[in-house]
């Protein structure tokens, strides 16, 4: 049905993460798709460039593309049916950009149970919900 899926991943937060990798692995192998995972590195602001080290974003970069490609080889999957992107700045903008160039017709992202905070300032699930032009599936973890 989907050939082309997306998983947005959270590497702070690897519980979440896991959930939505698990089902994307099931319907990615079920259905012969492809898989690639999305990490959105944030943009440090300018005021605090003074106090990281001038290799800080260098380093980083290597540190995600480590932790995303040790998760690819967690799943199991034959390495031409996954890939990974690393982008920066906001979330769920960055998200849908990489679903438009990508191409991918289903979107895969977890999402904890709402919390107040979530429904008065809203989640990067919710925003990626409303704005994606492709199917999404939320999964959740308590």
């Amino acid at each position: 049905m989907f050939k082309k899926i997306l998983v947005p991943v959270d590497l702070s937060d690897m519980a979440l993460a896991k959930a939505a990798l698990e089902k994307a692995k099931g319907l990615a192998q079920g259905w012969g798709a492809d898989l690639r995972l999305v990490y959105v590195m944030p943009i440090v602001p300018s005021t605090y460039l003074e106090y990281v080290p001038a290799d800080f974003e260098t380093g980083e970069r290597s540190r995600v593309e480590k932790e995303l490609s040790d998760i690819i080889a967690s799943l199991g999957l034959p390495a031409d049916k996954v890939s990974k992107a690393i982008r920066a700045g906001g979330v769920y903008h960055e998200v849908l950009a990489e679903a438009e160039e990508s191409k991918a017709d289903l979107i895969v992202c977890g999402s904890h149970w709402p919390t107040l905070a979530t429904y008065l300032v809203g989640s990067h699930a919710t925003s990626i919900v409303r704005h994606a032009n492709c199917s999404v599936l939320v999964v959740r973890t308590h």
